[in-house]
């Protein structure tokens, strides 16, 4: 698979697709709710599709570039667009910081660990990296919960490190090692 495309990935509930320019209108509903914003930080409030079309067609530069790989979280009973997982990936350093987001209606529910862990999946089996990491706001512990629940260790708190919307906030920072990942999915190579 060349690293400036994409393939789709499958889960038991989900399927993790690139992004195509239909999908703005859907981005812009779900991310323009206060509380996604709220917890991410790439992510403005108010959310328009305008700025989604942006971020599709970010995306897709980053991907050409090889420095990216970043899925719509798709449903596979309905097809809804639900949310959106990826790796920024440094190749110099072979590691990659993982983000991502799920829109309200579907918090709960478990499909951030499952597209997390396939994600995971895919970053040390397909794009050769070593390391994987990723950060929350300290205010979304549940953020934390899917980085432990997919084998993810607490490298420690960035204090005061990011300012959303005027206020200092801490970051809480989570990694795997590609040993640490085959050892616990049971695979050594």
């Amino acid at each position: 698979m060349s690293p400036t495309k994409l393939p789709t990935l499958e889960t038991e509930r989900l399927l993790l697709r690139p992004f195509e320019t239909t999908d703005a209108a859907r981005i812009a509903l779900l991310a323009g709710d206060r509380e996604i914003a709220a917890t991410t930080l790439r992510i403005p409030h108010p959310y328009k599709e305008e700025d989604a079309v942006k971020f599709i067609q970010a995306v897709g530069k980053e991907i050409l570039k090889g420095k990216s790989a970043v899925f719509a979280i798709i449903l596979k009973e309905t097809g809804e667009l639900i949310g959106s997982i990826g790796l920024h990936i440094d190749k110099d350093h072979e590691n990659a910081e993982m983000g991502y987001w799920v829109g309200k209606p579907y918090w709960g529910k478990g499909y951030c660990t499952e597209s997390a862990s396939k994600i995971l999946e895919y970053g040390f089996n397909n794009r050769n990296l070593h390391k994987i990491h990723a950060h929350f706001m300290e205010c979304n512990p549940a953020s934390g919960r899917v980085m432990e629940k997919i084998g993810m260790f607490c490298e420690g708190t960035l204090r005061e490190h990011v300012k959303k919307w005027g206020e200092f906030m801490n970051m809480i920072c989570y990694s795997i090692l590609i040993q640490e990942f085959r050892g616990q999915n049971g695979n050594s190579s």
